[in-house]
C-alpha cells in the first residue's frame, strides 16, 4: 500500500469580505444598509450563493475531505471560484484553514502565483538557494541540484540578474524549474504555466509525470481539460466550494463540462453568470428545436430560440457561440450578423448554427450577447459559460469507416483531400 503523504479531513475556510473598507465613505455605507437589511451587498463581486447576506461570511470551501498518496498526480477540477486556489492556499500553509485539519507528511513545494517565493531584488540564482532554504534544504543540496535547475529553466544568460527585470514568462520558468526540482514529496502547481509557451508547458508536463512516477505527489488546477487529462491519474471535482467528487480524472472532466447538461429548454434567468454588468442585456430562454436528445448527424445544424430583455438600446448587437469540446477546450466560434434592439424590449431570435466540419464527439457551449461596431470595438452584455452540451453522432459513410480519435485527430473534419 503506498504511503500516505497529504490528508485534508473536513476542512472548511470562511472570509469575510469587506471588513477592512470598500475604499469611500459611500461605498461603506451602502454595504452596511444592505446587510442590516438582509440584502446582497451591491458593492461585492461575489454572487449571492458564496455569501451569507445576514453575516456578510464567504465560505470559499466547505468540510473538504480527500487523501494523497505517493505516486498520484491529482487533477484539482472546478469553475472560477470553487475553492481550487484557496485549497491550494491552505495545502502550501499559505493561510490557515477555518476548521477541519490538514495534515502533511514531506515537504510541500508550490507555484502558485508568479513571484511567490521570490525575492525581487535578488538575482535568480539567490532566489534558487533562497527556496531551497524554505524547503529546509541546507546550501550544499542545493549546490547539487543548481546546475540541473538552470538548464532546465532555459533562462542560463539571465540567472545572474535581479529578479525584478524578469518578464512573466522567465518568472515561470525558474520558479516550476525550482519548485521540481529540490526533491519535494509534493508539487503543488496552480495555473501559471499558461503564461509559458507551449513547448515550456509540455516540458512541465513531462516532468511532473516524472515526479509522480518517482514516488512523489504532484496537485495540479488548470482549465485545460486536455493538459488535466495527460498528467493526472485522478480527479477531484469542486463546485462552488464543496467536494462533488473524488475518483477517475475523466469522470471529473466530465462534471466539469457539465455532461448532463442535455436539455432542450433552459432557463436562463437563473443560470450562473461570470460577470455582472448591471444587467443591461439578460438572456432568459433559449429552446431548441426538432432534436430531443441533441445528437446530430454530421454535416448538419442546430436550430434554437434565444429570448432575451434589453435595458439598453443598442444597433449592433449581436449572439455569440463559443464550442468547447469534450476536454473543455476552445475548438470554433460562430455569431450572428448584428442586429438592433430597443430599450425595454424582450426580444426573440430564432437562429441557426451550421455543425458543418466538427467531427464525433460531445460539446459544450457557450453564449454571449455583443456589442460589435464596424470599427471593431466589442462590449460583452450577457455570458454563460456552459450553456448546454450536445452530440455528433459519427456517420460512417462520411467518415470512410474510421472511428474519430479525438486526442490525435483533434475535433474539427476537414473535407476529403482531392487527387490533382
Amino acid at each position: 500500500m503506498a504511503e500516505r503523504l497529504l490528508e485534508v479531513d473536513g476542512v472548511s475556510k470562511e472570509y469575510r469580505p469587506g471588513q477592512i473598507g470598500g475604499g469611500t465613505l459611500h461605498g461603506d455605507l451602502t454595504t452596511w444598509f444592505a446587510r442590516i437589511r438582509g440584502k446582497e451587498d451591491p458593492n461585492s463581486k461575489l454572487g449571492v450563493d458564496t455569501v451569507n447576506v445576514k453575516t456578510g461570511k464567504f465560505l470559499a470551501l466547505n468540510d473538504v475531505s480527500f487523501n494523497v498518496d505517493r505516486g498520484d498526480a491529482l487533477g484539482v477540477i472546478g469553475l472560477n471560484g470553487a475553492g481550487k486556489s484557496t485549497l491550494l492556499k491552505l495545502i502550501s500553509q499559505i493561510t490557515a484553514p477555518t476548521s477541519g485539519e490538514i495534515r502533511i507528511r514531506g515537504r510541500v513545494a508550490s507555484l502558485l502565483e508568479i513571484g511567490t517565493g521570490f525575492h525581487h531584488e535578488l538575482t535568480g540564482r539567490d532566489n534558487i538557494y533562497l527556496n531551497g532554504a524554505i524547503l529546509g534544504m541546507n546550501r550544499a543540496e542545493v549546490r547539487s541540484k543548481i546546475k540541473e535547475i538552470i538548464e532546465f529553466s532555459e533562462i542560463e544568460q539571465f540567472i545572474d540578474t535581479p529578479v525584478k527585470r524578469y518578464s512573466s514568462g522567465m518568472y515561470v520558468k525558474l520558479a516550476f524549474a525550482v519548485a521540481a526540482h529540490l526533491a519535494p514529496d509534493i508539487l503543488i502547481c496552480d495555473e501559471v504555466l499558461a503564461v509559458g509557451d507551449l513547448a515550456f508547458q509540455q516540458k512541465c508536463l513531462n516532468k511532473m509525470s516524472d515526479v509522480a512516477r518517482d514516488g512523489r505527489a504532484v496537485l495540479y488546477v488548470s482549465h485545460n481539460m486536455r493538459t488535466v487529462s495527460q498528467l493526472c491519474n485522478r480527479g477531484i471535482y469542486l463546485e462552488k466550494g464543496a467536494l462533488k467528487y473524488d475518483g477517475s480524472v475523466e469522470h471529473s472532466i466530465e462534471l466539469y463540462g457539465g455532461s448532463g447538461l442535455r436539455n432542450t429548454d433552459r432557463d436562463l434567468d437563473h443560470m450562473d453568470r461570470p460577470l455582472k454588468r448591471g444587467d443591461t442585456m439578460r438572456m432568459l430562454r433559449m429552446v431548441i428545436h426538432d432534436c430531443p436528445n441533441l445528437e446530430y448527424q454530421m454535416d448538419t445544424h442546430m436550430d434554437f430560440t434565444l429570448t432575451s430583455v434589453a435595458n439598453v438600446s443598442d444597433p449592433h448587437l449581436r449572439v455569440r457561440i463559443m464550442l468547447y469540446s469534450s476536454m473543455a477546450a476552445p475548438i470554433a466560434m460562430t455569431q450572428t450578423e448584428p442586429f438592433e434592439v430597443t430599450v425595454g424590449e424582450t426580444f426573440t431570435r430564432k437562429i441557426r448554427m451550421p455543425l458543418d466540419g466538427i467531427a464525433p464527439g460531445e460539446y459544450g457551449m457557450k453564449i454571449s450577447l455583443i456589442s460589435a461596431t464596424p470599427q471593431g470595438l466589442s462590449c460583452y452584455y450577457d455570458t454563460i459559460l456552459d450553456v448546454g452540451h450536445f452530440v455528433i453522432v459519427d456517420d460512417p459513410a462520411i467518415t470512410s469507416g474510421f472511428v474519430w480519435q479525438e486526442r490525435l485527430w483533434g475535433n474539427m473534419r476537414l473535407k476529403p483531400l482531392e487527387m490533382l
